[in-house]
């Protein structure tokens, strides 16, 4: 099958991409004029230059499509006009659909979070029943991935067939610009602990979120959506499995959440307001950590045929990747190879 899938280049939709390769499908990817579109058509990939700002190109790119898997938006927790994030994650999300439905694409996969749902505080598990209100979110990021999750399921129609699926935290390698959880990775390996809050959180190995990905194409029920999960942790216990998948042994310090806020308040207004630079440790940010969430992934076992594997393994990949492609060194790390093959 022919598919397109919108950001390519980012961490879940570069493995969604390499997964529907090494499934025999063919892949379409959406890539702004800046790349290099060499990288991508070196991977297998067709690139197809464009925007989710530029209508024009979003119906050049779904054109004889039998499926789009969209995966961009702007992940930050600080930009330098707030509005950037809605245009380009509901706006962009919209003009999608709207291409997909004139050029007939009969299925659509949206890739939201599962920093949408609720948080009922420490020791609940959310379910897709569980359903959130905007103004509740912390920050700018995850309400504009709410607002674009309900624009999703209710353009679903004869027309068009979309599918919601909410990944969980995504660790893995090929974390190219690294995401938050990434920099987690990086600063351990670099043994530079900024210090953490020590929240509730769910891991999933980014490999098996990009099958899952396909799985709700295959089967998802159209106006439904579907958490990808792997293991409900802390970030005390990411470390340990960092410790364990690495053999090095390194104790970041807990940070009083007050102390956190603090931080990032100041950071926020030296950096944000007066450099116009992006904060190191964003106030929005700190507050999205505040955001307890273990999830429950039945629903995508039982009707998708989800089948998470371990996360530590992928905590390994992820060092190891690091460590092979310069990002950092560590000794007796960088020398062991990170597995090709997807599942």
């Amino acid at each position: 099958m022919n598919f397109l899938v919108t950001g390519a280049s980012g961490f879940v939709g570069s493995a969604v991409a390499r997964h529907l390769l090494a499934n025999g499908h063919s892949v379409r990817a959406l890539i702004r004029q800046s790349h290099d579109p060499s990288r991508f058509a070196a991977a297998g990939l067709e690139p197809a230059t464009g925007d989710l700002l530029d209508r024009a190109s979003l119906e050049r790119a779904v054109a004889g499509m039998d499926g789009v898997f969209h995966a961009a938006a702007i992940y930050k927790f600080w930009t330098r006009r707030k509005s950037d994030i809605f245009d380009t994650n509901v706006g962009g999300t919209r003009s999608l659909i709207e291409a997909a439905k004139a050029a007939g694409v009969p299925r659509f996969v949206f890739t939201s979070s599962i920093g949408v749902y609720p948080s009922r505080g420490p020791g609940t598990v959310v379910t897709e029943t569980d359903h959130a209100i905007v103004d509740d979110l912390p920050d700018d990021y995850h309400r504009s991935k709410l607002l674009s999750e309900e624009l999703a399921l209710s353009s679903s129609d004869t027309r068009m067939e979309i599918v919601v699926v909410n990944p969980t935290t995504p660790i893995g390698e090929e974390d190219v610009k690294p995401t938050p959880t990434g920099r987690i990775v990086l600063e351990y390996l670099r043994h530079r602990f900024p210090g953490y809050l020590d929240l509730e959180i769910n891991f999933v190995d980014v490999r098996d979120a990009a099958a899952g990905h396909l799985a709700a194409f295959e089967r998802g029920r159209a106006g439904e959506r579907y958490i990808l999960g792997g293991t409900n942790t802390t970030i005390r216990g990411a470390y340990g499995m960092l410790n364990e998948a690495t053999g090095l042994k390194r104790h970041p310090i807990r940070v009083p959440y007050p102390i956190a806020a603090l931080a990032g308040a100041v950071d926020t207004f030296a950096e944000g307001t007066i450099l116009r630079r992006e904060p190191r440790i964003p106030y929005a940010g700190v507050k999205a950590a505040r955001h307890p969430l273990h999830a429950d992934s039945s629903k995508a076992i039982e009707e998708l045929g989800f089948a998470p594997g371990p996360v530590q393994d992928a905590f390994g990949r992820a060092a190891r990747w690091f460590a092979s492609n310069g990002y950092v060194r560590v000794q007796g790390i960088s020398d062991d190879p990170v597995p090709e093959a997807s599942r």
